[in-house]
């Protein structure tokens, strides 16, 4: 088959126009987050506030804390690896947390979706602050997700995935 110059410029215009629509470019994306179910996210808000004052004063309530946590829980760590015991888990806290860190919640960065006949999903952003080092600054932010189950009139963490 000959190919003429006209069709050769036609192909050639083609791969160059794909080629320009399948580009990645810089750009900005503009996200707001609205909550599906307000009152879910207020729930789930206020959950995360509980538990994480458990957390920063776990020296004094740690069975507090550890009554966050559904017995099957799962607690992935990018930099620690996976936990699935609730106990070790705890333990581990109270190891290398207790009166030692604190974390802090980004303000405004909780997002919460439902799941149906589960529970809810929330992701956020938080810091942590060694309070053991005074020269230490509060680490830049980290992303969480925290799978909540709604079950028997009570919410339970059933995992934990954290990212720093």
């Amino acid at each position: 088959m000959k190919l003429t110059v006209p069709i050769l410029i036609v192909m050639a215009a083609s791969i160059y126009l794909f080629s320009c629509t399948t580009r990645q470019k810089n750009s900005t994306i503009n996200y707001t987050y609205t909550p599906d179910d307000q009152q879910l996210h207020d729930t789930i808000t206020h959950l995360d506030s509980l538990f994480f004052a458990a957390y920063n004063t776990c020296a004094v309530h740690l069975e507090t804390y550890a009554s966050f946590y559904a017995d099957s829980i799962e607690f992935y760590h990018d930099k620690g690896g996976l936990m699935n015991n609730k106990e070790a888990i705890v333990a581990s806290t109270k190891k290398f947390v207790c009166g030692k860190v604190t974390r802090t919640l980004v303000k405004g960065s909780i997002e919460v979706y439902p799941i149906k006949d589960y529970g809810a999903i929330e992701m956020g952003l938080h810091r942590f602050q060694n309070n053991e080092d005074a020269s230490s600054t509060t680490s830049r932010p980290g992303k969480f997700i925290i799978v909540w189950q709604y079950k028997n009139n009570q919410w339970k963490i059933t995992k934990v995935v954290s990212l720093h």
